[in-house]
């Protein structure tokens, strides 16, 4: 499988940086690759932030690349952005696989997650994690990265989400993974996202939390392993 492409895709607010133990352990089976959204991890960027602009960051790096396929693996909002990639240009993918991508996407909740999205009060009461992003983002101003991350998601709601008749246009195997202790995507929602994809599959990934410092990659690095091969 060596020669097999594979592109690590971070979450919201996070950095390539995030996965690079899960891309020494994978890089034994594969060729994998990883980017930094725009806005994310040091890079510049002028725009607010869009899952449509995130997914023209892929096509960018797989171009500079000269990769023209690629299995994918996306945490929470790097997943979402490879389904966006696979209905804008499902040519340039293989299979999917996802862990804790958010698919609720109702004004309801992107409220919810939102009002976590506070840098002033992050800053008071929980400053180790002001600290880390502060070193995940600079030169940037990570206040600035969780404004337009908090834009996005109510960007979400209004009308720019994935819907069940997107996801239906989607054909590619998708591995739709949520582990059992996530408290901020149910299992109901990636579910259902499952249901619509015409060939997912839906994992629940035992003693799995949302943060990706708390995955184990041994175990993940087993998940994807498995599907794709």
């Amino acid at each position: 499988m060596k020669n097999t492409n594979l592109l690590l895709l971070h979450g919201a607010l996070g950095s390539e940086v995030q996965l690079q133990s899960l891309q020494k352990l994978l890089a034994t089976d594969f060729n994998v690759h990883t980017l930094n959204f725009e806005g994310h991890g040091g890079r510049t960027s002028d725009h607010e932030f869009e899952m449509e602009r995130f997914a023209d960051n892929v096509i960018e790096k797989l171009q500079s690349l000269g990769i023209s396929k690629t299995h994918i693996f996306g945490y929470s909002m790097g997943g979402y952005v490879a389904l966006t990639l696979a209905k804008k240009r499902p040519e340039m993918v293989d299979a999917i696989i996802t862990l804790g991508t958010k698919f609720n996407w109702s004004l309801e909740s992107a409220q919810q997650e939102v009002k976590m999205l506070n840098p002033e009060k992050i800053e008071e009461k929980i400053p180790a994690f002001a600290k880390r992003l502060h070193e995940l983002h600079q030169p940037n101003d990570w206040k600035e990265v969780m404004h337009k991350t908090a834009a996005m998601m109510l960007a979400l709601a209004n009308g720019k989400k994935l819907t069940n008749a997107d996801l239906q246009q989607i054909p590619h195997k998708v591995l739709v993974g949520i582990g059992a202790l996530d408290n901020m995507v149910t299992v109901a929602e990636s579910e259902n996202a499952a249901t619509q994809l015409p060939n997912a599959t839906l994992k629940v990934i035992d003693e799995v939390k949302h943060p990706i410092e708390k995955v184990d990659i041994n175990v993940l690095t087993t998940v994807i392993r498995d599907f794709i091969a």
